[in-house]
């Protein structure tokens, strides 16, 4: 029997916060400091955004790529500055680990903006069976392990708005930033099981 948890018991738990700083990329002129640091990391959370389509048949590119350390978390305005090729030497780097959830959905969204194939992604979705955890949501796993819960009003919110608000700047950074401090918590576990 594996690990799962209702909607009942998370919507009883504490909220959790994203408590690092959060880095908006709006501005082209930013992209290279914000790849410099990430390129000194060798593990990165990864999310995107996008604009919800109401209307059946209408998609719309991804608005927002969040890449996150365990102490800050960058959003990028693909909306706003395009996909910059700087941020290839993230996504398709082979020696930097990306952690995420659903990435298949992630990586077609992107593939609307770069053709370039993303290297060294980890879908938490599959690694988490090998601990026995049933459920493959963000929120779910991160209730089972840490017994917080992860707000998902702003998930369907407008990414494209002229200015993010700062509930939806604190959901994208805690997503991208759970996902790492999900992975990171199970393979300190595995080590410390053998």
């Amino acid at each position: 029997m594996g690990l799962t948890i209702t909607k009942e018991e998370i919507a009883k738990l504490p909220k959790e916060t994203f408590n690092g700083k959060i880095e908006v990329i709006d501005d082209i002129n930013k992209v290279p400091d914000a790849v410099n640091y990430l390129l000194s990391k060798q593990i990165l959370g990864f999310d995107t955004e996008t604009k919800p389509s109401f209307k059946r048949g209408r998609l719309h590119k991804v608005a927002l790529l969040q890449l996150s350390s365990e102490d800050t978390c960058f959003l990028f305005r693909l909306n706003r500055i395009g996909y910059p090729d700087l941020l290839d030497e993230i996504i398709c780097n082979p020696d930097i680990k990306k952690i995420g959830l659903s990435l298949k959905d992630d990586f077609a969204a992107i593939r609307r903006r770069s053709d370039k194939k993303p290297q060294n992604f980890v879908e938490l979705q599959s690694f988490v069976d090998d601990y026995g955890i049933e459920e493959n949501s963000l929120q779910k796993i991160y209730a089972i392990l840490f017994g917080k819960r992860i707000a998902k009003s702003q998930r369907v919110s407008n990414w494209e708005a002229n200015e993010l608000s700062e509930a939806q700047k604190s959901y994208a950074a805690l997503d991208a930033w759970a996902c790492l401090r999900i992975y990171n918590h199970l393979i300190q576990e595995g080590h410390n099981e053998k």
